[in-house]
């Protein structure tokens, strides 16, 4: 169904949200995490109309409210989550998905952030405990400004890393911030070398 649904949806969205992909070959084959800054609710959109393989994403338990949008954002991949607490399901559902060696898409700000220079907000601690229960690579993902109508988006996929110094410990909140601030170097690596690419070709 995911593919039928993005077969249709495909050219329209490709006209209305044009993008350009740098560095799709910086994403493995197999379970991963892509961990991308968060600009708009169009984010994942561009992914939807740029990559075939389905991926996995959470998604905020408000836009399941109305029917037809919450069924469709659900074929599309979308994994309810209450963000007011812990939500043991929604983290259930994401270790799964990635123990079925599918893709598990994440903005490790946990919200949107848009300013003028593209900066990173707060990452959260989600991310990397996700990649370090499942045991996968994260892909660090940047992209260049919040998508708009018609108006090309640049976004740059860097190359997979492992928090593998983590596999195997006890995890308390200390080293779940050593682990989120090496996912926050690696995010920022990515953005600064993009905005050097951006200026570079203008």
């Amino acid at each position: 169904m995911f593919h039928i649904i993005q077969i249709i949806v495909w050219l329209p969205l490709k006209i209305l949200f044009p993008a350009k992909f740098y560095g799709r070959k910086n994403i493995p084959k197999g379970p991963c995490i892509l961990a991308s800054n968060h600009t708009s609710n169009v984010d994942v959109i561009l992914f939807i109309s740029n990559t075939w393989e389905k991926k996995y994403y959470l998604a905020k338990k408000e836009l399941f409210k109305k029917r037809i949008f919450g069924w469709f954002i659900k074929m599309m991949g979308a994994i309810k989550i209450d963000r007011q607490g812990t939500d043991i399901t929604a983290i259930k559902k994401s270790l799964k998905i990635l123990k079925d060696r599918k893709k598990l898409f994440i903005f490790p700000e946990g919200t949107r952030v848009h300013n003028e220079n593209m900066e990173l907000g707060e990452v959260k601690q989600g991310v990397s405990m996700f990649a370090i229960k499942g045991k996968v690579p994260i892909v660090p993902i940047f992209i260049s400004k919040k998508p708009k109508f018609f108006r090309r988006t640049k976004v740059f996929i860097g190359k997979p890393f492992e928090l593998n110094d983590y596999y195997g410990i006890k995890m308390d909140s200390e080293e779940l911030k050593k682990a989120s601030d090496v996912v926050t170097l690696k995010l920022n690596e990515v953005r600064d070398n993009s905005m050097k690419t951006l200026t570079k070709n203008k």
